[in-house]
């Protein structure tokens, strides 16, 4: 199969049926998203799992086929995270929000995506999950709870716990939306337009770093102010979503635990990997600092720590328009995959 060929994607959902939660409740019909590039080899040993980062959709982040993942070498499987509005989310589930007692977890995800790679894929044993931030998180659950079934997870720019200070960058994006008049305290009577506005200003100044605004990185795309970039590029990219989704994302990462998900301390959650491991983390990503990402790299045997230098903080992990850090990405790919 030519490469040409095999990066034109082929689109699914997968019918799960009623599905219990680890919060407790039950979804009546779930169901994952997801999208394939290229084609299983005749051993099945060539399925790589890409899990969707917060507020992604495959068009987001599925530019990684062909500069990144080779689909004439792989056969690459994105799916889309339950709540991101493509999987069981609230806006398509008969389902409430963490004040109703709802909660997706990691857990929940590994869940549903084993069954999806089994009944639908018949694979046994991932090549490779390549994840980005909260697509990173959902590998390490992955390679943990399932150690047999995991070959090599790559990491990038996320962490297996969400850290304290983390925390407060989630929780402000909550207090956002829910201090919008439209909350109710329960539920949204409308759409939040100033809590969406206030939502993009607190990402924005978290996504990229201090030294990509001071070096004008957002005038080159044709923005002459920090308050158009945020109005034109940012804030386009959470109002599209049902504000419901936004919190539900939020919650599956303010409860990303790798030690609780396995009931255990997270250095030994860790040591449980048995997968090659490489984790990458941006030299100036506010998210996931290197210091954290190498401290958990460290609990992981065998695990390979790289720091990503780059102004473009957390989207270092998810470069779409710069080929630097593609390349550098790439390498380290490939280091991995031929170790």
């Amino acid at each position: 199969m030519s490469v040409a060929a095999a990066i034109r994607s082929r689109d699914g959902l997968f019918e799960l049926g009623p599905m219990e939660l680890s919060c407790g409740q039950e979804l009546p019909n779930a169901r994952l998203a997801y999208r394939v590039f290229g084609e299983l080899n005749a051993e099945r040993s060539n399925l790589v799992l890409y899990p969707s980062s917060y507020g992604a959709w495959p068009e987001d982040i599925d530019w990684v086929v062909g500069p990144i993942l080779d689909p004439a070498r792989f056969c690459v499987l994105l799916v889309s995270q339950f709540g991101n509005g493509r999987s069981s989310s609230p806006s398509t589930s008969a389902m409430g929000l963490a004040e109703q007692g709802w909660i997706f977890r990691h857990t929940d995800n590994v869940t549903a995506q084993q069954r999806l790679i089994q009944e639908l894929f018949a694979v046994e044993r991932l090549a490779l999950i390549y994840g980005w931030s909260m697509g990173a998180q959902q590998a390490y659950h992955w390679a943990a709870l399932e150690p047999q079934r995991v070959e090599r997870i790559c990491c990038l720019c996320g962490t297996a716990r969400t850290t304290p200070h983390n925390r407060l960058f989630l929780l402000s994006l909550r207090q956002a939306l829910t201090a919008d008049p439209a909350w109710d305290g329960e539920r949204f009577r409308a759409t939040p337009e100033q809590g969406l506005r206030t939502f993009a200003l607190i990402y924005a100044s978290w996504a990229a770093s201090q030294a990509y605004y001071r070096n004008g990185h957002h005038t080159t795309l044709g923005f002459t102010s920090v308050e158009e970039y945020v109005e034109r590029s940012w804030l386009p990219a959470y109002r599209r979503h049902d504000p419901r989704d936004l919190l539900a994302m939020l919650d599956t990462w303010l409860a990303n635990d790798l030690g609780a998900a396995v009931g255990s301390s997270l250095a030994a959650a860790l040591g449980r990997i048995t997968a090659r491991t490489t984790v990458i983390a941006g030299s100036h990503d506010l998210y996931f600092p290197p210091d954290d990402c190498a401290a958990e790299a460290a609990c992981i045997p065998g695990a390979r720590f790289e720091r990503l230098e780059s102004v473009l903080g957390h989207r270092a992990g998810n470069p779409r328009e710069a080929p630097r850090e593609q390349a550098l990405i790439r390498a380290a790919l490939e280091h991995l995959c031929h170790d």
